[in-house]
């Protein structure tokens, strides 16, 4: 069985994990501050480090406590802006408050005049993890193109995966082209993966 197969049948059976945890999690804004604490306890950020985060749809753990936070302590945050298929995201300024505009597939977005930032902290969503620190996502490649554009030349850019602890898996299949994340923090704890 290919790479592809193997990841097209766990990315099926991931939103079914995924549908379930959340469903079971009635207290889903709890999780959203927990994911908030057990990343502010382990994760040090300098003052200053721009954060992309994303805003959640469906059933993806909610970020929305921790970008709250972050920006509270000073911390540009970016949310992400599809502008072409097949190319990497960029991310355009977000402030708490701010009227976010609906995007494709119900993804919501900052408008068209807010600011392009450059993260060195990216909090990436995701299907499925694996305690290698490789992750399933939505099938686009979107995130493995923009960490290796924003990587490129040695820089540090640091890629958190957020998910809900059931969210781990054994093993994620992997690709030439796929980024590892150096964190998975959940509503459970956080990793650091060496």
């Amino acid at each position: 069985m290919s790479g592809d197969i193997d990841k097209a049948a766990l990315r099926r059976e991931a939103v079914s994990r995924r549908a379930a945890i959340a469903a079971a999690q009635s207290d889903s804004p709890v999780a959203g501050e927990r994911l908030r604490d057990r990343f502010l306890a382990a994760i040090t950020l300098p003052a200053q480090t721009a954060v992309s985060g994303y805003w959640p749809m469906r059933d993806e753990i909610d970020p929305r406590p921790l970008l709250r936070e972050l920006h509270r302590r000073g911390h540009a945050i970016g949310l992400p802006v599809v502008l072409r298929k097949g190319e990497p995201l960029i991310f355009r300024s977000w402030r708490p408050g701010d009227t976010l505009l609906s995007g494709a597939f119900g993804v919501s977005l900052p408008a068209e005049d807010r600011a392009e930032i450059r993260p060195d902290v990216v909090i990436v969503p995701l299907l499925a993890f694996d305690s290698a620190g490789h992750r399933l996502g939505y099938g686009g490649g979107y995130y493995d193109r923009t960490l290796a554009r924003l990587r490129r030349g040695g820089r540090a850019v640091l890629a958190v995966g957020v998910a809900y602890a059931g969210q781990q898996v054994p093993r994620i299949p992997t690709g030439e082209h796929d980024q590892k994340l150096d964190w998975v923090v959940t509503e459970a704890g956080a990793t650091r993966i060496e």
